[in-house]
């Protein structure tokens, strides 16, 4: 049998197999990434009023959402020089051992960050942890994809993506005990320790992001290589050894469907890099423009949330205590996103999910404006919103990766997804100042609006359910 053939037949056998053929450990070997990278982005949530406080002459409570904008739009420069630097190298020398290099940058960056004297330092520490974070989701959301069952790729990427999920309750309910003075429910927490002589709870914080990234590096040396990607590169003796592995798993579950007879021959690897498989093909040039402005609208009301959500709270006159508590409690509602898009976000097609999304975080931003000064009806809007805004990311994130081929699947992604997020810095940037001069309502309708915008445009993408990736993106 020739080469031709025998990767063919390799793929084959790998697209049948119907369940997770990993260890289970190995989820949470590759969650690790997805818990850190989304403890990153909130820890800075209710933590940053702390920050600028002590590194920022002059900087107040009220204040404090002028000075978000540039670290979080520098972490997303960062985010999106790593993505496109390192990210198109797990093309070209595997996913496995850029997955360790990326583990390694980002905890360089969190440990940098604990230590920083300055506001100009924390903005370059947050840049150089950027770095390591966007290429680490690239290349984790491709990993995901090419080791997932055909029919499982959003439900499997949903399930990485609950870790995702306890990342931001750890990073948003540590922020809220380490460095929001005590307040008595339902407007703090009354043993929370800032103001009790404890005033580096954020530096604290961004050390325990450090030792989560030490933990992963240690526990992906135990990851294989992804076998789709081996065979593209002609080692056809590793990608069997991994396949059959993954097969005697995947039998114990339940009995493997025979391997096809018509198998086609294997996609050719081009030697051309990845940018070119990319652009110089239209079909994907195509593609990319239009995930690029979904991901770029999308991340607009992503981050103004994720990363902006006390702050922009604090802006609009909530005590900075009551504002860090409903972003805390709203993290619950990503928490359950996370598992509805495990359970279901296999049932609808990928760019379907969008616009529920959208009308579900519209909803929350309403009732967090109409409610007032209700803490309850806060807290239920700020669940909502945290849901909405969350529930189709794991399944964008799996459908980016399907409109790509092997040879430029990290690649691909990287561009979209680390473009897209230059979004979430410009919309913190532009919006953040205005929101004290703006209305609750006002300020929530022009957020979640560029969601709705992400929504739109999706519909003009393709459909890829339970369709192969050779299939998809040949």
């Amino acid at each position: 049998m020739n080469d031709d053939k025998e990767a063919g037949r390799l793929l084959a056998r790998l697209d049948r197999i119907p369940v997770w053929a990993l260890p289970s450990l190995f989820a949470g070997i590759i969650g690790i990434g997805f818990l850190f990278t989304f403890y990153d982005i909130f820890d800075i949530n209710v933590s940053f009023i702390e920050t600028c406080t002590q590194l920022v002459p002059g900087c107040t409570p009220p204040n404090s959402a002028q000075y978000i904008g540039l670290p979080v739009l520098l972490n997303l420069a960062g985010y999106v020089a790593g993505t496109l630097i390192l990210s198109p190298l797990s093309d070209r020398a595997g996913r496995r051992d850029l997955l360790l290099v990326t583990m390694v940058l980002t905890g360089i960056g969190s440990a940098l960050t604990a230590v920083v004297s300055s506001y100009t330092w924390f903005v370059v520490a947050r840049a150089i942890t950027g770095i390591g974070i966007g290429a680490d989701l690239a290349i984790v959301n491709t990993y995901i994809g090419e080791m997932a069952p055909r029919g499982g790729r959003a439900r499997y990427t949903a399930m990485i993506f609950i870790f995702s999920a306890l990342g931001a309750v750890l990073g948003i309910w540590l922020g809220l005990w380490l460095t929001t003075p005590p307040t008595p429910l339902p407007l703090g927490l009354p043993f929370a320790l800032a103001g009790k002589g404890f005033g580096y709870g954020w530096r604290v914080m961004y050390l325990i992001g450090a030792a989560l990234a030490l933990v992963g590096v240690l526990l992906r040396f135990q990851l294989p290589e992804s076998p789709r990607w081996l065979v593209t590169r002609g080692r056809l003796d590793e990608a069997a050894s991994v396949i059959a592995d993954m097969e005697a798993r995947a039998h114990v579950i339940s009995p493997l469907p025979p391997v096809p007879e018509q198998i086609p021959p294997a996609p050719p690897d081009t030697q051309a890099l990845p940018y070119s498989a990319i652009f110089r093909n239209a079909t994907y040039r195509n593609r990319t423009f239009l995930l690029v402005a979904m991901w770029f609208c999308a991340y607009i009301t992503v981050y103004a949330f994720a990363a902006g959500f006390t702050t922009l709270l604090a802006a609009l006159h909530y005590p900075p205590p009551e504002a860090g508590l409903i972003t805390a409690m709203g993290t619950f509602g990503f928490v359950l996103c996370a598992v509805v898009a495990y359970a279901y976000g296999e049932q609808m097609e990928r760019k379907t999910w969008m616009p529920i999304a959208a009308a579900i975080t519209l909803a929350g931003g309403v009732l967090v404006a109409l409610g007032g000064s209700v803490f309850w009806l806060g807290v239920l809007g700020s669940m909502i919103v945290f849901f909405g805004f969350n529930v189709w990311v794991p399944i964008a994130y799996a459908w980016s990766v399907e409109n790509y081929p092997t040879r430029a699947r990290t690649t691909g992604f990287a561009l979209v997804d680390g473009i897209g997020h230059l979004g979430g810095g410009v919309g913190l940037i532009a919006i953040a100042p205005l929101i004290p001069h703006l209305g609750v309502l006002a300020a929530m309708l022009i957020i979640i609006g560029f969601l709705v915008l992400a929504a739109i445009i999706a519909q003009f993408g393709i459909r890829t359910r339970d369709l192969t990736l050779e299939d998809i993106s040949p």
